[in-house]
């Protein structure tokens, strides 16, 4: 497919399931969900709406800890309490009919047998609609609490996320679609020539197999992806779906969408057999000036201690101390953290001449991800430019707030891309998989052989 045509293309559209979103202080907006914990009735209600404007999915972000401080900082701080993502998806799943259910795991504090089988139940429940954002848990303070002391350095996660996620997909293939016979009369429950068993023994797992639990519907959920790293783009070249990304300027987005497809190429894989998805927070108005109202507004809500903490979190490196109306260091040092999403900061904080007021208001406002701002017609003219130009293939909208701040897109914006044919008006299909115009993988279609390997094989 030719990146950068736009025939017979539409967008992917995914909602964040959040009650603050990505905005810092979207929880303290009059209109706000903000009640602690956000009851079930208001995440059920957000993902009916998402579901009846024919969203492809809503995505369940997660970390393994409460975010770092002293009790001061973190009281203000709205995502110290969040539902464990595989728990609210099982929900999710029976209380829905048609929208993709992605949530975020971990690969380096889970087990492969686990998470395949937890992840094939799902897709079991939902009828083939579930999506497995696979992460390697970039927090550095989830290590304690998981009985270590110290992280796992970058290049270590992602080779135990790579062995991780075929061990899970050799798992998913434990049996043929039509292994289980159910034949009453000759008291068959199986074909056992239809049962694979695993018995992976590699440098981080020995699996024997199989799996109890069946293929899933869509053969294995959608593989999502996140990081952005040289590592992580190399695994997502080799085994991802769905890519999500942050990124603030059109000639990025493109840069790293070319580039991403090229290595998805090399891989041994089409080019549109992945889709790469932008985190975007609107901000609409009846006129551009009503517009910024609105986000100022929004800004001048975000306290400075939560400001500051959650920049320096994702830098790796301690601002709170610093003058708030200076610019960042020169030197910040390398974090074996947040690596794509440290550089990202530190290149908007250069290219903006931004204050390190401005740059916690820009990053933590929108967790580093694009604004955009204006009228609906504007605002739907923006993200249709980067699609039609190629940079991405979709958005995961990250409203400033819920609920209103999605049914303001959903009924303002939503129309607009509608009416350039560039989003459908009713689900064609039944699985997360018919949304996104991905095939059911067949069986062992994932290798066995390591990035590294083909790499230098090449």
């Amino acid at each position: 497919m030719d990146t950068n045509s736009t025939a017979g293309r539409q967008m992917v559209l995914g909602l964040l399931l959040s009650p603050a979103s990505s905005h810092i202080a979207g929880w303290r907006h009059p209109d706000a969900i903000s009640n602690a914990g956000w009851d079930f009735s208001d995440v059920l209600g957000v993902a009916r709406s998402a579901e009846n404007a024919k969203l492809d999915f809503v995505f369940l972000a997660d970390e393994l800890c409460a975010p770092e401080g002293n009790a001061q900082t973190l009281s203000r701080d709205p995502v110290v309490y969040r539902f464990e993502p595989l728990t609210l998806l099982a929900a999710l799943s029976v209380s829905t009919d048609r929208i993709g259910l992605v949530a975020t795991q971990t690969t380096t504090y889970n087990e492969p047998y686990h998470i395949a089988r937890k992840f094939a139940s799902l897709d079991h429940l939902s009828h083939g609609r579930t999506g497995w954002n696979l992460v390697t848990s970039y927090v550095e303070a989830e290590a304690r609490n998981f009985s270590s002391s110290e992280h796992l350095k970058n290049a270590d996660r992602y080779e135990r996320a790579e062995e991780f996620f075929r061990v899970a997909a050799g798992l998913w293939d434990s049996w043929d679609d039509d292994a289980f016979v159910l034949d009453k009369s000759s008291g068959r429950y199986f074909d056992p020539e239809k049962m694979h068993v695993l018995n992976h023994h590699g440098k981080h797992f020995s699996v024997r197999g199989p799996l109890n639990v069946l293929r899933p519907p869509q053969g294995r959920p959608v593989q999502v992806q996140a990081g952005s790293s040289e590592a992580g783009k190399e695994l997502a070249a080799h085994y991802a779906e769905v890519v999500f990304t942050a990124q603030n300027s059109l000639e990025s987005a493109l840069a790293f969408t070319l580039d991403l497809k090229d290595r998805t190429e090399k891989a041994g894989r089409p080019r549109d057999s992945i889709r790469v998805i932008a985190g975007v927070q609107t901000i609409i108005g009846d006129t551009i000036e009503d517009a910024q109202a609105k986000y100022r507004q929004m800004q001048e809500l975000i306290h400075p201690e939560v400001g500051l903490a959650r920049l320096s979190q994702l830098l790796s490196f301690d601002v709170t101390a610093l003058p708030l109306d200076e610019p960042l260091p020169e030197y910040i040092p390398e974090t074996e953290a947040y690596k794509s999403r440290q550089q990202l900061i530190i290149d908007t904080a250069k290219r903006e001449n931004l204050t390190l007021r401005e740059l916690y208001r820009r990053v933590v406002g929108a967790y580093g991800h694009r604004v955009v701002i204006g009228t609906p017609d504007s605002v739907a003219g923006e993200l249709a430019a980067w699609f039609e130009a190629g940079a991405v293939d979709g958005y995961i909208l990250s409203p400033a707030y819920l609920p209103e701040g999605f049914e303001e897109f959903q009924s303002r914006v939503l129309p607009l891309l509608q009416e350039r044919g560039l989003f459908r008006s009713e689900y064609t299909g039944t699985t997360f998989r018919d949304h996104l115009g991905l095939p059911k993988p067949e069986r062992d279609q994932v290798q066995v052989q390591h990035p590294a390997q083909t790499a230098a094989a090449v």
